[in-house]
């Protein structure tokens, strides 16, 4: 009996490979298809957005100048501290009234952005560690708050229940101070805890000061935020499959939940940042957060706002730049909110 295989051709049987049946030619001229992660697709997008990349190099020439003020001040041959005003070289720098005797605030070669009335310092190094003080403190602060926040929020949304209704009125107890009239009264408090009234308290004292008063009730907003996100997220399917593979609490939450809102709390941080800066000029505005000779933010508008009438240039500089950089990092929040979810797009 004759096999088929002979029966149609005449030739002889080929065996083929396996591996080569199951393996497809390329195409030509269609490209290979790669998969990106979520990373790489927000950074896409975000490098798309001309408004977002314009506002993030703002923002990192501002904290590039801060980082750099000693050596920007050294470059220059001025720092915030000396009264020139008082120095042998400079005789003529203000006159009979204690204001800058040059146009536009004492503007000339030798101080490019004026010089503070009454006392004769430079306005451009006074403005660069001002930026410096508050910038970095802003950051502290705001890394402090956004961690409290996430915890706090991940534990009550998580566990529900009576931690969760317990987390919840802390978090709602705290939000019932009225922070602004908080930091004026308490500031006070805290520095007299540790200084005599009599003594002078050390810059170092007031910035500890100030960070613990500002983290007390900056977290509250990301704790919500964050609880919120993890209530809806707790019992989807993805959380219950980790759950029946006898996945620890402290595993789900880190590799299951956290990854799904690192969204809204790094849009939050990026709000929460110029804000907080904001908050700091405010206490040395009103006279309790940084005191002479420590260069500040709020320390230049409040000396601003009591000669603006003799010389208004001397708020001209810090007030663009303080409007510049919150608007800039404003602008950067609402660009990576975009980035992450463009669903959202403006």
């Amino acid at each position: 009996m004759t096999s088929p295989a002979k029966a149609e051709g005449s030739g002889p049987s080929i065996a083929l490979d396996p591996q080569l049946e199951s393996t497809p030619e390329p195409v030509k001229g269609v490209a290979k298809l790669e998969g990106r992660s979520p990373g790489q697709l927000m950074w896409q997008r975000f490098k798309r957005d001309r408004t977002g990349v314009v506002a993030a190099c703002v923002v990192i020439f501002f904290f590039a100048v801060s980082a750099l003020a000693p050596v920007i001040s050294k470059l220059y041959g001025k720092d915030p501290y000396t009264l020139y005003a008082q120095e042998p070289d400079f005789p003529f720098l203000l006159d009979d009234f204690a204001m800058p005797t040059g146009s536009f605030g004492g503007i000339s070669g030798d101080f490019w952005f004026g010089v503070e009335p009454r006392l004769g310092r430079d306005v451009m190094t006074m403005l660069l560690y001002g930026m410096r003080t508050s910038l970095y403190m802003a950051v502290v602060v705001t890394v402090a708050s956004v961690i409290t926040g996430v915890l706090i929020g991940m534990v009550g949304g998580y566990f529900g229940g009576k931690v969760d209704y317990w987390t919840g009125r802390v978090t709602d107890f705290f939000l019932a101070f009225p922070s602004q009239l908080f930091f004026i009264a308490f500031m006070p408090v805290v520095t007299a805890m540790f200084v005599s009234p009599q003594d002078e308290t050390p810059t170092y004292l007031r910035a500890v000061a100030i960070i613990l008063v500002m983290w007390f009730l900056g977290w509250m907003g990301i704790a919500r935020l964050v609880r919120s996100s993890v209530l809806s997220l707790r019992d989807r399917e993805f959380v219950e499959a980790a759950k029946v593979s006898g996945a620890s609490p402290w595993r789900i939450v880190r590799k299951e939940i956290l990854p799904n809102i690192v969204t809204p709390i790094l849009v939050q941080g990026t709000y929460l940042l110029p804000s907080t800066i904001l908050s700091i000029a405010f206490l040395s505005y009103v006279g309790v957060g940084f005191v002479e000779p420590t260069p500040d933010w709020g320390r230049m508008f409040a000396i601003g706002s009591e000669i603006y009438e003799q010389d208004p240039m001397f708020m001209v500089f810090p007030g663009v730049a303080m409007v510049v950089f919150v608007l800039a990092f404003n602008l950067l929040g609402d660009s990576v909110r975009d980035a992450f979810d463009p669903k959202t797009g403006r």
